[in-house]
C-alpha cells in the first residue's frame, strides 16, 4: 500500500495534470463542473477529512457551479462588475478612430491571434497565379515600357517620364488596371496589379511610383465603390483612357496619419455655378502637400470636413470627413507647382483652394456618402496598402538580388571574388533572405485580396515591413557595391533606389506609427477572438442586452485565455515537439515552433490588455513590439506558404530555413524585451515562465545557411531565376544589368581555368606576369589551349566593364 504522504503527493499532481489538461482543451463549464465533481467524490469516499471539512467543500463547490453555470446569477455576481470596470478603463475613441478599426477584414492574422493557427487550411488555399491575359500584358506592353525607360533621363535630364512613356501607359491601359472592364479597364487582379508595379519598379522608382498611384488608393477605386452610376459612367472610362490624370488630397499641414486633425472645410451653402443660380454646393478652402501627380492632374479627389451650419441637409451642423471629385480647372484652385522628393522625379507637389464653390453632387457618392469620406478611405486603404509599395518594395529586393549577387562575384580583392569574404557573404545572405520573405509576403497577401479579403492589418504589416526590409537591403547593397553605388551615372543600377528608400518609409502612413499604433492597436481588437465583441457589448445602448452580450465574450474569452497560458506552458516545456503539423518533414520544425510563439503571442497580448487597459494605448514600445511578433508569424507563414506553393524545392530549402529562423528570433527577442520592460514586474515573471520556461533557444541564421543562400545569388542557376523572377531583366550592350549578367557567367565559366593557372604558378609551371604575358606562357607551355586563354581575356573584359563608373566633364553640371 503506498505510504500516505506518497499517496497525496500522487492526488495532487494528479489533480494538476487534469486542470491542465482540461485548460489547454479549453473545457466547457459543464465539463469543469463534472470533471471538479467526479474529484469531489473519489476525495470524499476516500478522505480521513472530518465531516465538517467534506460538507464545507461540497457547499463550496455547488454555489461556485450555480455561480458560473446559471447565466443570470453569474451577470449578477461577475460579469456586470466587470463590465462597469470595463467601462471606467476602455479608453475614448474617435470616430476616425473607430471607423479606421473597422475598416477591411482579418484573415490569417486573426488565426494567429487566437494561438492555434490551422495551417492545412493555409496550405490548402490555392497558389494564386496570373491569367493568360495578365501574363500577356506583362510580357507584352510592361516589358515594352520597360525598354522605353531611361531612368538617368527621367531623373537627371527630364525630371519627369517622356512624353512618349506617359502616352504609351495612356494607351496601354496602365492607368486603369483596377477599373472594371464595363468602364474600359484592365479589370486586372490584385496579384497581377502587384506584378505590374514590381515589374517597372525594377527598373524605375518614378515609372513604378506614376503607375501605381491611379491604380491605388484614389478616385477610380473610390468611384467605383460608392460613386453614384453617374459618376461612375463619367469618370471611369475617362480614367481608364488616361484622359483624365487623378490625384487624392488627404495630407495637410496640420494632418498627415491624423486626419481628425485635418482643417481643410467645406461648408454647404447656395451659390452660383456653371451660370446658374441659387445652386446647392459646398464652398471649399484647403491647403494639401505631398500629392502625388498633383502638378499634372485633371482631377483632384478632395477630403475635407464638411459643416452645414444652416442645416440645408439635415440637421446636424458637423457632417465629418467627406471626398469630393474635383476637376482641377475649377476656379479658385492653384494647383501645378511641384514638390522635390529627393532625386526621384515622380511628379507630387502643393495644392489648395480659396472659396471653390462646387455642387454638391460632386461628393464621390452623392449627398448620401457625406461625412462617409473616412470610413470610405479606410476601407479602400485596408487593400490598396496591401500592393503597391509592397510590390515596389519587393521589385527592389529582386534586382538587389540578381545584380549585387553577380557583382559579389564579378568584383575582386586580394586575388578573389568580394562574395567569398565572409563580410560580404553576410550582407549577401541577409539580402537574399529578405527578398525570398518579401516575395512570399506579396504573393500571399495579394492573393488575400483576390480571394475578397480587404485584410486591413495585414496590410499594414506588409506596408511597414516590405519597405522596411527593402530599406536594410538596399543599405546592405550599396555596402557591398561601395564606390560602384555611389557614383551616379546611367551605368549605376543602385544609387536611385537608395534615394528612393524614404519614400516607401513615409507614404501611405509613416512607418514609425504604422508599426507602434496600427499594427497591433488595429489587430488587438479586430484579431483577437473577444476584444471587439467586448466592446461592441458595452457599448450596447440597450442594458440588459449589453449585460447579456458582455457575459458570453468575457467568459469565452477567459477560457480561450486560460487555454493559452496551459498550452503556452507545454509547448515551452516541450520545446513544441509535440504540436501537430503538416507532414513536410524539411519545414515541419517551422510550423511547430511558429505555433508555440503563436500561442505565446496571444497569451502576451491578453496580459499586456488586461493589466494595462487603455494605457496600451500609449505604451508603444510594448505595442510596437507586439506588432513585430505578430509581423513576424505572418512574414513566417507567408514563406512556409511559398516553399510548399513552389514544390517544395530542396534548392530553395535555405532561403526558407535562413526567413524563418530570422523571424522566430525576432520574434523571440521582442517578447523578451516585452517581458524586460513590463511595467508590473510580477506578470512580468509569470510571462517569461510561461514562454520562456527553459530558456531562449531560437538562434539567428547559421553561417552555413547564409553561406548556402550567398552561393545561390552569385551563381546562375534555377534558384537564381526563381528568387528574381518577376523582375525586367534588360537586355542590350549598355544595359547594367545584362552587363552584370553577361559579366557573371564568363567569369564563371573562367574560374576553373585560372584555377589551373594558379596551381601552374604555384608549382613553379608559370611565372607571375601580366594577364598577357601569363597566358601566351601558359598556352606555350600546355597548361591551357588558345580557346581557354580567349575564355579568360574575355572575362576579364566583361570583369573591367561590370565594374566601370559613370564619369562627366567638369561643365556638365552647368550645361545641364
Amino acid at each position: 500500500m503506498m505510504p500516505e504522504p506518497l499517496s497525496y503527493i500522487v492526488a495532487f499532481v494528479s489533480v494538476g495534470l487534469i486542470i491542465w489538461v482540461l485548460a489547454a482543451r479549453k473545457a466547457s463549464g459543464m465539463v469543469w463542473t463534472l470533471a471538479v465533481a467526479v474529484g469531489l467524490g473519489v476525495w470524499t469516499a476516500f478522505t480521513h477529512s472530518s465531516g465538517f471539512t467534506i460538507a464545507f467543500a461540497w457547499i463550496a463547490f455547488l454555489v461556485a457551479s450555480l455561480s458560473l453555470n446559471v447565466n443570470f446569477l453569474r451577470r449578477k455576481l461577475m460579469s456586470d462588475w466587470v463590465l462597469r470596470l470595463f467601462r471606467k478603463r476602455m479608453p475614448p475613441m474617435s470616430q476616425t478612430e473607430r471607423e479606421a478599426i473597422e475598416a477591411g477584414t482579418v484573415w490569417w492574422d486573426a488565426k494567429l491571434f487566437s494561438g492555434r493557427p490551422n495551417w492545412n487550411k493555409l496550405l490548402a488555399i490555392p497558389k494564386p497565379t496570373l491569367t493568360a491575359e495578365e501574363q500577356a500584358f506583362l510580357d507584352g506592353p510592361v516589358e515594352e515600357v520597360c525598354q522605353m525607360i531611361d531612368d538617368w533621363q527621367i531623373n537627371e535630364e527630364l525630371h519627369d517620364l517622356p512624353e512618349k512613356v506617359w502616352q504609351f501607359m495612356r494607351d496601354k491601359g496602365f492607368f486603369g488596371m483596377i477599373i472594371p472592364k464595363k468602364y474600359g479597364g484592365l479589370e486586372f487582379s490584385a496579384l497581377a496589379h502587384s506584378a505590374v508595379v514590381m515589374k517597372v519598379a525594377s527598373r524605375s522608382m518614378t515609372s513604378a511610383v506614376t503607375v501605381m498611384v491611379p491604380n491605388s488608393i484614389g478616385p477610380a477605386e473610390l468611384l467605383y465603390h460608392y460613386g453614384t452610376e453617374e459618376q461612375k459612367n463619367y469618370y471611369l472610362p475617362r480614367l481608364a483612357r488616361g484622359e483624365e490624370v487623378p490625384c487624392f488630397g488627404l495630407t495637410g499641414p496640420d494632418a498627415g496619419s491624423d486626419a481628425a486633425s485635418m482643417t481643410d472645410n467645406g461648408v454647404v451653402c447656395r451659390g452660383e455655378f456653371g451660370g446658374k443660380k441659387d445652386v446647392l454646393g459646398i464652398r471649399l478652402n484647403w491647403e494639401k502637400r505631398y500629392i502625388t501627380l498633383g502638378p499634372v492632374a485633371t482631377v483632384l479627389a478632395l477630403a475635407f470636413k464638411l459643416y452645414d451650419p444652416d442645416h440645408l441637409l439635415g440637421n446636424k451642423e458637423e457632417l465629418g470627413i467627406t471626398v469630393a471629385l474635383i476637376p482641377t480647372n475649377t476656379p479658385g484652385i492653384s494647383i501645378g507647382r511641384r514638390h522635390f522628393p529627393l532625386n526621384v522625379s515622380f511628379q507630387n507637389g502643393p495644392n489648395s483652394g480659396r472659396n471653390v464653390f462646387i455642387p454638391i453632387d460632386w461628393i464621390i457618392g452623392g449627398v448620401d456618402r457625406s461625412g462617409q469620406g473616412w470610413k470610405m478611405l479606410m476601407e479602400c486603404l485596408a487593400a490598396g496598402r496591401s500592393i503597391s509599395l509592397p510590390a515596389l518594395s519587393t521589385g527592389a529586393g529582386k534586382l538587389v538580388s540578381r545584380t549585387v549577387g553577380a557583382y559579389a562575384r564579378i568584383r575582386k580583392q586580394f586575388k578573389m571574388s568580394i562574395g567569398h569574404f565572409e563580410g560580404v557573404e553576410e550582407a549577401l545572405s541577409r539580402i537574399g533572405g529578405y527578398a525570398y520573405l518579401m516575395e512570399a509576403a506579396r504573393v500571399m497577401t495579394a492573393g488575400a485580396v483576390d480571394l475578397g479579403e480587404k485584410p486591413s492589418v495585414i496590410s499594414a504589416i506588409v506596408k511597414y515591413h516590405l519597405t522596411e526590409h527593402m530599406r536594410r537591403l538596399v543599405n546592405d547593397a550599396m555596402d557591398v557595391l561601395g564606390g560602384r553605388g555611389i557614383c551616379l551615372g546611367p551605368r549605376n543600377f543602385m544609387g536611385n533606389v537608395y534615394q528612393s528608400l524614404p519614400i516607401g518609409i513615409t507614404v501611405e502612413g509613416a512607418n514609425i506609427l504604422t508599426r507602434s499604433l496600427i499594427i497591433f492597436g488595429q489587430g488587438a481588437i479586430r484579431c483577437h477572438p473577444y476584444i471587439l465583441k467586448e466592446m461592441r457589448a458595452v457599448s450596447d445602448p440597450d442594458p440588459v442586452r449589453s449585460s447579456m452580450r458582455f457575459d458570453r465574450a468575457l467568459f469565452e474569452h477567459a477560457k480561450f485565455f486560460i487555454s493559452n497560458v496551459a498550452r503556452s506552458l507545454f509547448m515551452g516545456l516541450t520545446g513544441g515537439r509535440l504540436v501537430s503539423v503538416p507532414s513536410d518533414s524539411s519545414a515541419s520544425h517551422y510550423f511547430r515552433q511558429l505555433t508555440r510563439m503563436s500561442t505565446a503571442f496571444a497569451v502576451a497580448s491578453d496580459m499586456a490588455m488586461l493589466v494595462l487597459g487603455g494605457a496600451l494605448k500609449r505604451k508603444e514600445h510594448i505595442s510596437g513590439r507586439l506588432a513585430d511578433v505578430l509581423s513576424h508569424l505572418y512574414l513566417a507563414s507567408a514563406s512556409l506558404k511559398r516553399f510548399k506553393d513552389d514544390g517544395s524545392p530542396q534548392d530553395d530549402l535555405p532561403f526558407l530555413q535562413w526567413a524563418c529562423e530570422y523571424s522566430l528570433h525576432n520574434i523571440q527577442e521582442r517578447l523578451d524585451e516585452i517581458i524586460q520592460n513590463f511595467p508590473s514586474r510580477p506578470v512580468a515573471w509569470l510571462l517569461r515562465l510561461l514562454i520562456f520556461p527553459t530558456g531562449k533557444h531560437y538562434k539567428v541564421p547559421s553561417d552555413e545557411i547564409g553561406r548556402q543562400v550567398a552561393g545561390v545569388l552569385m551563381e546562375p542557376s534555377e534558384a537564381r531565376d526563381r528568387l528574381t523572377a518577376g523582375i525586367y531583366t534588360a537586355v542590350g550592350k549598355d544595359e547594367p544589368m545584362e552587363i552584370m549578367e553577361m559579366a557573371l557567367k564568363k567569369i564563371v565559366e573562367a574560374e576553373a581555368i585560372e584555377k589551373r593557372l594558379h596551381k601552374a604558378i604555384q608549382s613553379r609551371m608559370l611565372k607571375p606576369a601580366n594577364q598577357e604575358s601569363l597566358l601566351q606562357e601558359a598556352v606555350k607551355v600546355g597548361v591551357i589551349d588558345e580557346k581557354e586563354a580567349d575564355l579568360v581575356k574575355a572575362a576579364e573584359m566583361a570583369r573591367r566593364e561590370a565594374i566601370r563608373v559613370d564619369d562627366f566633364p567638369q561643365d556638365y553640371w552647368v550645361r545641364n
